[in-house]
């Protein structure tokens, strides 16, 4: 009868430390480009930073046309970037369109609104 193992024998077991220790490094590298590829610019040349910032601003501006009655928000799209904010769709009135482009510019980080595809239904 063998004695219970309390520690794992890597030459008992037919592995090679030294090649263990290179797959721990070939992991670590692989860990550290990921991490740059993460953190580099976008091929807009936005950084992760500026996309973040675009995110949150899109959903911000989502969130308050979805809580103004008087704006059919889910007949509008809302794209961020750089902080300019585009609205594109159709909506029903003259009065629906400004509401929707004051929603927009109100919102705290939008430097510009830009409503040239956000059109009223004739």
């Amino acid at each position: 009868m063998r004695p219970i193992q309390t520690k794992f024998d890597f030459k008992r077991e037919g592995w090679d430390m030294q090649s263990l220790g290179w797959g721990q490094r070939w992991m670590g590298l692989l860990i550290v480009i990921g991490m740059l590829l993460g953190c580099a610019s976008t091929p807009e040349q936005r950084s992760t930073g500026e996309v973040i910032d675009d995110t949150a601003i899109t959903t911000k501006v989502k969130a308050a046309l979805l809580a103004d009655p008087m704006v059919s928000a889910f007949a509008i799209s809302v794209e961020t970037s750089r902080g300019i904010v585009s609205l594109t769709g159709i909506v029903n009135s003259a009065g629906e369109r400004a509401q929707a482009i004051q929603i927009a510019q109100e919102t705290g980080g939008v430097r510009r609104v830009d409503a040239r595809n956000l059109f009223i239904k004739q």
